[in-house]
């Protein structure tokens, strides 16, 4: 009977959450689900899925970070063939709107991050990329970002939330492999640190430090001594 329950207590908690993200599905996550296909959020092996192809490939758009997937990926990858599609804003509008949805200031955004932004969601799980059934497509992307007239503040910091919303596809890449990976790097000579990799591909460096990890674990990246008290890498021979 405690094994029922338990079983039950499961099914519902499964249910709530998948309740809980279509609620806080947003534009541009449903933008990119109508890109992909047309059979969405489909039960397969007990995980929704965001979108099915008619070929059997499994399609999650992620807008966020990678984390979540790994269970998912860890249950279904060996059976399934699944292709995470992650958008990055490479030019973005900041649109400002009051209560009633009007306008009320439009600029550029300064901001203007690349495919290697990749590494940032990659870092969470990077030796699965060498999985034959895993594709991981960067979508480089114009976007309108909708803001509130100002930002507000939460418990230690400002907090400027909004809604993405896809504008235009710019440039897919897919990554199949390491050799993918590596070719999201610029021209790199001798052994390097992260700060040197950092200035190279024109990153912050907690960037290139999650660079340099997700490439150590796909052997791409070896360890090539110190300088200092800095790790030396080089690129694998």
């Amino acid at each position: 009977m405690h094994t029922l329950r338990q079983k039950v207590k499961q099914l519902e908690c499964a249910n709530l959450h998948d309740v809980i993200g279509e609620l806080r599905e947003g534009p541009l996550h449903r933008e990119l689900k109508r890109l992909y296909g047309d059979v969405f959020e489909v039960r397969v092996d007990g995980y929704v899925i965001d979108v099915v192809r008619t070929d059997g490939e499994l399609v999650e758009i992620q807008t966020g970070g990678f984390s979540a997937l790994r269970t998912k990926l860890d249950a279904l990858l060996d059976r399934h063939r699944i292709r995470i599609v992650h958008p990055i804003p490479a030019e973005r509008r900041i649109i400002r709107v009051d209560a009633d949805g009007e306008v009320l200031s439009t600029r550029p955004s300064p901001k203007r991050p690349g495919a290697a932004t990749i590494f940032e969601g990659l870092v969470s799980f990077p030796t699965l990329l060498s999985h034959p059934h895993l594709t991981v497509e960067v979508l480089l992307c114009r976007e309108d970002h909708i803001r509130a007239p100002a930002p507000v503040r939460g418990r230690r910091y400002l907090r400027d939330p909004g809604q993405r919303r896809l504008v235009e596809v710019l440039e897919r890449i897919e990554l199949r492999g390491p050799h993918d990976a590596a070719a999201l790097l610029p021209d790199l000579d001798g052994p390097f640190t992260t700060r040197e990799l950092a200035k190279a591909m024109r990153v912050p460096l907690p960037l290139a430090q999650k660079t340099a990890a997700c490439l150590r674990a796909l052997e791409v990246f070896e360890p090539a001594g110190m300088r200092g008290r800095a790790p030396l890498y080089a690129i694998s021979a």
